[in-house]
């Protein structure tokens, strides 16, 4: 109830109204049954778009310092994150994660949609980076499809540090689903589950039209912070898996939805 409640009166409209989301590929969301949604992630807000334009609700993994924080604020998120299902996840990875991804796999055997953020984390510099491989294993453990999503320019909405994002044009490309049923009773192959993950990035890779850099994400933040951001220069000349760049472009609005110049 909460979920359309924020979605059809109290955030929704506001968000249509500030933003004119347009979407590509929505047809590849299936109607009815489990499917993953797995998503590039440039800022805070794709949590928010994403559900804005699929007409079936999708609960999300969310890092487990959303649902800790103190004060008026830290209580508010928390209630505001429980309301719409977030799940809450330990970053830290190994067993830490793994109570998320139970429940992940559960809500796909139920039925429903089921969304995550396979680089972990949001991307420092709006390029798409190495992929974490529990989607893997959420996809060949459930058998669900996975559906690529790429945010478009939502990072320009909300750069990192920006609280409050400022209006301006977003899309949502959704991809064709993947099916991993070859793989089944495979999970426990790391290799499999890299081959697996990589599959997912080069997808997203060529519906984003981003450039990819095969370190992860909080890798990199960790030598931004520390004044080494150059490390990653060498590691962004490929495509995941060792694959040929593909040649694309960053998606646009379609050209009778775009504002006049």
């Amino acid at each position: 109830m909460f979920y359309w409640l924020m979605k059809r009166v109290l955030i929704g409209p506001l968000l249509h109204l500030l933003f004119r989301p347009w979407v590509r590929g929505a047809e590849n969301v299936p109607s009815s049954g489990g499917a993953i949604l797995a998503s590039n992630h440039l800022a805070v807000v794709d949590s928010f778009f994403l559900p804005l334009v699929l007409d079936r609700e999708i609960v999300f993994i969310g890092k487990n310092e959303y649902f800790t924080g103190r004060g008026l604020k830290g209580r508010l998120t928390a209630g505001f994150m429980r309301g719409v299902g977030t799940i809450p996840v330990d970053r830290s990875g190994g067993k830490a994660s793994e109570a998320a991804l139970r429940t992940g796999l559960k809500r796909l055997e139920d039925g429903d949609l089921f969304g995550i953020y396979p680089e972990g984390t949001r991307s420092p510099d709006g390029r798409l980076y190495r992929g974490k491989t529990g989607v893997a294993r959420l996809a060949l453990e459930s058998g669900a499809p996975v559906i690529p999503i790429a945010m478009i320019d939502t990072d320009k909405a909300q750069p990192l540090g920006q609280r409050l994002p400022h209006p301006r044009r977003i899309g949502v490309v959704i991809g064709e689903p993947l099916d991993f049923s070859r793989y089944k009773g495979m999970e426990n192959d790391r290799f499999i589950l890299r081959s697996v993950t990589d599959e997912i990035m080069y997808a997203l890779m060529s519906i984003s039209g981003q450039e990819y850099v095969d370190i992860y994400a909080a890798t990199q933040k960790a030598r931004i912070a520390t004044g080494h951001p150059d490390a990653a220069s060498a590691a962004a000349a490929a495509a995941p898996g060792g694959r040929e760049v593909p040649d694309v472009q960053v998606p646009v609005p379609p050209e009778d939805d775009a504002p006049a110049q």
